[in-house]
């Protein structure tokens, strides 16, 4: 190899390093992070964020929260009901656990919040003191029927609303959370069931890189 080549191949070898370090800079800095890795833990991005519909909603303090107030931290949305006999307690809980396995900046940027399916019974009272059993700081939002069917239909986590004049009735309801940005935009989803380890490991650079 001559003189010309060796320098033309350490040239062509160091634009590709820093294109390289370019490309990467920039994939972290969306806080994309891989896409292999991430769905292993059950997290699917969407190609491009989704912004969410307009709706007044009521808290566990009967307090109004219109959805654009999900801005500024991340959020993970659960659509789910007090009076779930199974799935709903679970997730609470695995989501309660996956709090205290996340640093604590992390923790800070995120908010986990319960999106009732049965407004019927779900009252902000009874969110509170279900809620509490959780955790204090899991926001609850509950409100008109037609607003939290369209909520649900616009992330994509649609919902069969229960006849509510049989007694003990149940919704039918997904266990997939809805991923939140701090621009209050949908960034998509993780799918159940939740893995909590492999959540941990994943969720800090995800949030980190935005």
């Amino acid at each position: 190899m001559t003189r010309t080549q060796i320098t033309v191949f350490v040239l062509v070898a160091l634009v590709a390093l820093v294109l390289g370090l370019t490309v990467n800079k920039v994939l972290s800095s969306k806080g994309q992070g891989d896409p292999t890795v991430l769905l292993d833990a059950g997290i699917v991005l969407l190609p491009q964020s989704r912004s969410l519909p307009a709706l007044e909603l009521l808290d566990q303090s009967g307090q109004v929260v219109q959805t654009d107030q999900l801005k500024g931290q991340w959020s993970l949305l659960f659509f789910g009901y007090t009076y779930c006999p199974d799935i709903c307690p679970a997730t609470l809980a695995q989501l309660r656990q996956l709090q205290g396995q996340l640093p604590e900046e992390t923790r800070e940027r995120l908010r986990m919040v319960l999106v009732s399916v049965d407004p019927k019974r779900d009252t902000p009272e009874q969110l509170k003191k279900y809620l509490d059993y959780f955790d204090a700081g899991f926001l609850g939002l509950t409100g008109e029927e037609a607003n939290l069917q369209k909520f649900a239909n616009a992330v994509s986590i649609p919902y069969i609303p229960a006849d509510t004049s049989q007694d003990n009735y149940t919704v039918d309801h997904s266990g997939n959370l809805v991923i939140i940005d701090p621009d209050g935009r949908q960034r998509g989803f993780i799918r159940a069931p939740i893995n909590n380890a492999k959540l941990a490991a994943q969720l800090p650079g995800l949030i980190s890189g935005s």
